[in-house]
């Protein structure tokens, strides 16, 4: 059964970086379109961005330009780049697959000074 482990989230003052990792189990991470999602305090879970077998990326409006999605097969893992945090972005980042499954733990995200 496929897992994922979120990782690399924390508290940044506005305008830094934070990178999100995502290590998946199972063998077929690589035939699968991966996407990043985070749920703020009261809001429903919106996705952020997500990236295809074949490496083809879109992103939610809000984050263009700040978030970078990418993925490294070899090693089954995500990762999302994010730089200029805003306070808004606070929120519990999560991973999954295209179609999704079961959801991981996520990662707290905190943008504060």
């Amino acid at each position: 059964q496929v897992q994922f482990v979120e990782s690399g989230g924390g508290l940044v003052q506005p305008g830094g970086s934070l990178r999100l990792s995502c290590a998946a189990s199972g063998s077929m991470f690589r035939i699968y379109a991966m996407a990043w999602y985070r749920q703020a305090p009261g809001e429903q879970r919106e996705l952020v961005a997500r990236i295809s077998s074949g490496g083809s990326t879109n992103y939610a409006d809000s984050v263009k330009g700040r978030f970078t999605i990418s993925r490294d097969n070899g090693k089954n893992t995500a990762y999302l780049q994010m730089n200029s945090l805003k306070p808004e972005d606070t929120a519990v980042y999560y991973c999954n697959r295209l179609p999704q499954i079961a959801w991981g733990q996520g990662t707290q995200v905190t943008v504060s000074s």
